[in-house]
């Protein structure tokens, strides 16, 4: 495990903790309990999350509580969460409910990708925690013992990292088995490529005022001209349909200015573009043809290797039969 680890401030105990973490409700938190286990967190994690939760939020359009799984190795209590994928969830009766069968396909998936890393636990945005997440974690329990609980608070104004990790402890309240969460202590791991994408992403600023790349600054200029190009664009075709349409009187300056405009586009009807343009599209169908020809193969392959089997296991048969004749 070739990571450089740097201890994270996640706001436990003294003046210097996040006031979140100070308001956790007492009634999921077990207290005087010291962690089991030793958390490293990458920081691609926290990235995938805060990309999680400004995706839903975008779609959405207000702040939303977002469920993921968390995946990483574990060596007796050393734990290091190395990524995460998204969780498909819906509400019932105001309790959240995650599909599994959705986790069961993802899981396959991931393995097929990143064989060594294993499930860990799950991830959630939003406050302290409270009795729906425990609600959350009984169900994650039911497919791992013992998971981990990240929870990232993405509204706090605070300037510490914003993330918490606990596991489950069992206390006996009122002489009931009850679950409880106990926060635990964690350190950042960073490899060369996470340290890379890191520092590129705290030069992007909001403001264009850090340093950015140069191709990071080619694409900005891009995408402004191209919006630029986009609103004009549809002004003049705003117009047009508004003249055709009787709404605004005929300007025959402006509209022989975007026929004229229109002419200016360049002539894509010469030799070189249709030769061009032929060996792409003989390249792309090619790609496309070899792709079919190798899953057919794969296919035939595999028929082939059941016909064996299932030929073997009959010729030993008819053997064993002729020992006992």
């Amino acid at each position: 495990m070739a990571a450089a680890a740097a201890p994270a401030t996640n706001g436990t105990g003294g003046s210097s903790g996040m006031e979140v973490d100070a308001a956790v409700v007492p009634s999921v938190m077990a207290s005087g309990v010291t962690g089991s286990v030793s958390v490293a967190l990458h920081p691609l994690v926290i990235l995938n999350i805060s990309d999680h939760w400004i995706r839903m939020r975008s779609q959405e359009g207000r702040p939303v509580q977002v469920i993921g799984a968390l995946i990483g190795k574990q060596e007796g209590r050393n734990i290091e969460v190395m990524n995460s994928f998204e969780l498909l969830s819906h509400t019932v009766e105001e309790k959240i409910i995650i599909d599994k069968e959705y986790y069961y396909t993802k899981e396959e998936q991931f393995k097929q990708v990143f064989k060594e890393l294993e499930f860990l636990g799950w991830y959630t945005t939003g406050g302290p925690p409270d009795p729906s997440d425990i609600h959350v974690h009984k169900q994650v329990c039911e497919i791992i013992e013992s998971p981990l609980f990240l929870k990232l608070n993405p509204m706090t104004k605070h300037t510490d990292l914003p993330v918490s990790v606990f596991e489950s402890v069992i206390d006996i309240i009122n002489g009931e088995a009850t679950m409880l969460f106990a926060e635990l202590t964690y350190t950042l791991a960073t490899e060369e490529a996470e340290r890379i994408g890191v520092d590129h992403v705290a030069r992007m600023t909001a403001t264009g005022s850090g340093e950015n790349s140069t191709v990071a600054e080619h694409l900005i200029a891009q995408h402004s001209a191209i919006k630029m190009l986009h609103s004009r664009v549809k002004l003049i075709l705003e117009y047009v349909k508004a003249s055709e349409a009787g709404e605004v009187p005929f300007n025959h300056e402006i509209l022989r200015e975007a026929y004229a405009l229109c002419h200016c586009l360049p002539v894509l009807s010469t030799d070189k573009f249709k030769t061009d343009f032929y060996d792409q599209c003989n390249d792309v169908g090619l790609m496309a043809y070899l792709g079919t020809i190798t899953k057919t193969c794969n296919t035939m392959n595999q028929f082939v290797n059941k016909f064996n089997v299932l030929y073997d296991r009959q010729g030993i048969g008819r053997r064993m039969r002729g020992l006992f004749f």
